[in-house]
C-alpha cells in the first residue's frame, strides 16, 4: 500500500478537490493507496470537509489535532499512522503536482528508498523572500553536508526510512532535513511549483521566520559559532584601541579617552547581550526536549 500524507491548516476550500484529484490519479494507475489528511488545529471547517471526503472516498482518512502544533508535527503524525509500505508527503494546496506521486512510486518499485521532490524553480516570490530562503538553505546545507537549496517536504519514503524517523525522539524535528540526513538509496524527481488552486498562503513573514529559526537551532549549532566570531571581532577592535592608546601615551599626546571607552563599552555590551540571547534560545530548546512533551495530541480521527 502507498500512503500519502497531506497536512492541512485552514484549507476548507481545497480539501474536496485535493482528495478527488489525488485519489483519481493513483486509482487510474491501479496503485493501492490511502490518503491521510492531518488537520493541524484549523479554525475553519477543514475537519468537516475531511470527514465528508472520508465518507465519499474510501481511501481518505483523517486525523485531527487538539490544537495547532505546526506542519512538522502534522507530517510526523501522518507517517506514524501510515500503514503503507511507503509513504509520500504532499502539500494540501496542490502546489506540489500530484501526478508526480506516480513517478515517485514507480521509482520506489525499482528499489529506491527515498525519492526527493526537488524544485526546478521557487515559483512567484518576492526578492526578500528569495534572499531569506537562500540564506536559510545555505545554513542548513552547511549543517547537513549536502545541498538543500531546492529541497522540499514533497518526497517519498520507504517503510525502512519511516521507521528510522519515528524512532527519533527529537521534539523539534525538521522533517525536510532529517529525511535526507538518514541516508538510504535515494533519487530525485524535479517539479515546477504551481500556484495555489484555492485560498491563500497561511505562512506569514513572522511564521516563516519562527519556522526557520526553530529548524536551524534544532539541526545545527551554527548560530552558537556567531558568538565566537563576534568575540574575535571585539578582541581585534579592543586590541587596536589599546595599541592606539599606548602610541598616544608614549607620544605624550594622550586624549581623555572618554569617547573610546564609551564606544567599547557599548559595543562589548551589545555583543554580550546578543550572545546571551543565542545561548538562552538554545537552553530553551533543551528545556523543551527535557520535558518530554509529545510532538502533537490527536483529538479525533475519521475512524472513531
Amino acid at each position: 500500500m502507498f500512503s500519502v500524507i497531506i497536512p492541512a491548516y485552514n484549507e476548507e476550500e481545497i480539501i474536496p478537490k485535493t482528495a478527488k484529484v489525488i485519489d483519481e490519479i493513483l486509482s487510474s494507475e491501479s496503485i493501492d493507496h490511502e490518503l491521510i489528511f492531518v488537520n493541524d488545529g484549523s479554525k475553519d471547517s477543514t475537519w468537516e470537509k475531511i470527514s465528508e471526503q472520508s465518507k465519499l472516498i474510501p481511501s481518505v482518512k483523517g486525523i485531527g489535532f487538539s490544537r495547532n502544533f505546526g506542519k512538522e508535527s502534522a507530517i510526523f503524525a501522518g507517517i506514524a499512522e501510515a500503514k503503507g509500505d511507503c509513504c509520500a508527503v504532499i502539500d494540501c494546496d496542490l502546489q506540489h503536482p500530484p501526478e508526480k506521486l506516480v513517478e515517485m512510486y514507480r521509482l520506489w518499485e525499482q528499489g529506491y528508498e527515498i525519492v526527493e521532490g526537488v524544485k526546478k524553480s521557487r515559483g512567484r516570490e518576492s526578492s526578500f523572500h528569495k534572499l531569506a530562503a537562500k540564506s536559510f538553505y545555505g545554513i542548513m546545507s552547511s549543517a547537513v553536508g549536502f545541498d538543500m537549496s531546492r529541497a522540499s517536504d514533497f518526497k517519498l519514503l520507504d517503510r525502512k526510512a519511516i521507521n528510522v524517523l519515528l524512532n527519533m525522539n527529537e521534539k523539534n524535528a525538521f522533517f525536510r532535513a532529517l529525511s535526507s540526513w538518514i541516508g538510504f538509496k535515494s533519487t530525485e524527481v524535479e517539479y515546477e511549483v504551481r500556484e495555489r488552486e484555492a485560498g491563500t498562503s497561511k505562512w506569514s513573514t513572522r511564521a516563516l521566520f519562527k519556522y526557520a529559526l526553530t529548524n536551524i537551532t534544532s539541526f545545527t549549532s551554527a548560530p552558537m559559532q556567531v558568538v565566537t566570531i563576534l568575540g574575535l571581532i571585539v578582541f581585534v577592535v579592543g586590541l587596536g584601541a589599546s595599541i592606539e592608546a599606548l602610541v598616544q601615551f608614549f607620544r605624550h599626546n594622550a586624549q581623555d579617552g572618554f569617547t573610546t571607552v564609551i564606544i567599547l563599552q557599548c559595543f562589548t555590551g551589545s555583543f554580550i547581550m546578543f550572545a546571551l540571547g543565542i545561548i538562552g534560545f538554545y537552553i530553551s530548546k533543551i528545556y523543551e526536549e527535557v520535558k518530554g512533551r509529545p510532538k502533537y495530541i490527536i483529538d479525533k480521527t475519521t475512524e472513531d
